[in-house]
């Protein structure tokens, strides 16, 4: 599995991090950092969640 983010489409909102903070988060410079783009499967209904929440469609997940 691996989170994909569309950087032209996000829009920094914060909504995956408050899901999913091991995962994501808004940085000082303003812009979402995907902390483990290769997340292990156990961690799947997680991520699916923070990419479900995003206000923009972002966030995809690539198998």
């Amino acid at each position: 599995m691996r989170i994909v983010l569309d950087e032209n489409r996000c829009s920094s909102t914060g909504m995956c991090e408050a899901t999913a903070p091991e995962f994501f988060e808004v940085g000082d410079d303003g812009a979402l950092h995907i902390l483990d783009a290769n997340p292990a499967d156990c961690h799947r209904a997680l991520i699916e969640e923070a990419v479900g929440v995003c206000p923009t469609d972002a966030l995809s997940i690539e198998d």
